[in-house]
């Protein structure tokens, strides 16, 4: 989808179709170089992890193996990925593969059951950890060791723009749910703004503005300021229940899941945004 931003919100052209099946093909991430994407991809109730490359729009099975595997995250040297494998027992924990899918190892074994995760550097991860309430983490990859720094939090995890925290949606405060960021050191969490009305997939923008979705549409919102601003209407191009979203270390290109106008709420539908920067 080409984008192109003024005073009025982002403009929007043509979008490319990573995935169009029935299926659920989601949980979408970058490589460093920008120029793929890894994802999950459930065929024939297996889950592995895929990548589409965007120099020709070739697709490529990364993992083929007797446990599913979710959340597929570079590694901070960019060396492979790192994901949630489900395994022949039905526990999650955190493992790693080469860029080409071989080589799979544990990363934190005493570490279950995790759900999403996120690199704040290289021996350091926020794990969304599942439970009633789910946990946030901080895990020490050295250490093997995992501290719980909050409750009743969402599933999306990102590395502070400032780095040094995590930021992540909060949802059992007073004010609903909201967008916090926590300190590493000292523990303190600063409010960022509240989340849209029951969403929690957001990013951080190179510019440092928050994006979330929220129908067809997409908003941005500056910490600390006046809440969120329509920045585009995805509805004329097919894209619906916005959830999930990537974008490319350039910030110039997005990946937005969203579902087919006529199914509920699956599956779901990967497309590709390219956004053109003012």
């Amino acid at each position: 989808l080409q984008i192109e931003a003024d005073a009025r919100g982002w403009k929007i052209g043509d979008v490319i179709r990573m995935t169009d099946r029935d299926g659920y093909d989601n949980q979408p991430y970058f490589l460093p170089a920008g120029d793929a994407v890894l994802y999950t991809s459930i065929r024939d109730g297996q889950a592995d992890i895929y990548r589409y490359d965007l120099t020709d729009g070739a697709t490529t099975r990364l993992t083929a193996t007797e446990e599913s595997e979710y959340s597929p995250t570079p590694l901070p040297d960019g060396s492979g990925f790192s994901t949630v494998r489900v395994e022949a027992d039905g526990t999650q924990r955190l493992w790693a593969f080469d860029l080409n899918g071989e080589n799979p190892r544990l990363l934190l074994e005493d570490v279950a059951p995790v759900g999403y995760h996120a690199w704040l550097d290289p021996t350091t991860l926020a794990l969304f950890v599942l439970g009633d309430p789910a946990t946030l983490q901080i895990a020490q990859l050295e250490s093997g060791t995992a501290t719980v720094r909050d409750s009743d939090i969402g599933r999306s995890l990102h590395l502070s723009p400032q780095g040094g925290g995590v930021t992540y949606v909060r949802k059992g405060g007073a004010d609903g749910w909201t967008i916090g960021d926590l300190a590493l050191e000292g523990g303190d969490v600063r409010t960022l703004v509240p989340t849209l009305p029951e969403q929690e997939d957001f990013l951080w923008t190179p510019a440092g503005q928050l994006l979330m979705g929220h129908g067809s549409k997409l908003f941005l919102a500056a910490p600390g300021g006046t809440g969120w601003q329509e920045a585009a209407d995805l509805s004329g191009r097919a894209i619906h229940d916005i959830s999930r979203l990537a974008l490319s270390p350039d910030g110039k290109r997005l990946v937005v899941v969203g579902t087919r106008p006529d199914t509920s709420p699956l599956p779901a539908r990967t497309a590709l945004v390219l956004i053109r920067q003012p």
